[in-house]
C-alpha cells in the first residue's frame, strides 16, 4: 500500500466565494436566499462579488439559512495547525 500523499490546495475562497458556493450547492438562486434570510439580492450580490463585506452579523443570517456554520461563510481558508494546538 502506497503511502498517503496530502492533496494540494487548488483554489483560495473568499468570504463571498464562500457564499455563493454554498448557495450553489443547495440549489438556490441568490432571490432564493434572500428570501430565506431576509437580506436583500442586492446585498447578496455584493457579498459575493467582494464589493460588500460579508461581517459577522450577515454571516450568522446567512449560515442559518444555509445550514452552515457561520464560521464555514467568514474563514473559508482557515488551516488548523495542530502542531502549536496544546
Amino acid at each position: 500500500m502506497a503511502d498517503f500523499v496530502k492533496s494540494k490546495k487548488r483554489v483560495s475562497l473568499s468570504p463571498g466565494d464562500a457564499v455563493r458556493v454554498a448557495r450553489e450547492m443547495l440549489g438556490l438562486s441568490q432571490n432564493d436566499l434572500a428570501q430565506r434570510c431576509k437580506i436583500p439580492q442586492p446585498t447578496i450580490s455584493g457579498i459575493e462579488s467582494g464589493k460588500i463585506s460579508l461581517g459577522v452579523e450577515r454571516a450568522k443570517k446567512l449560515a442559518l439559512a444555509m445550514g452552515v456554520h457561520p464560521a464555514v461563510l467568514l474563514f473559508p481558508d482557515w488551516k488548523l495547525n495542530t502542531s502549536s494546538v496544546a
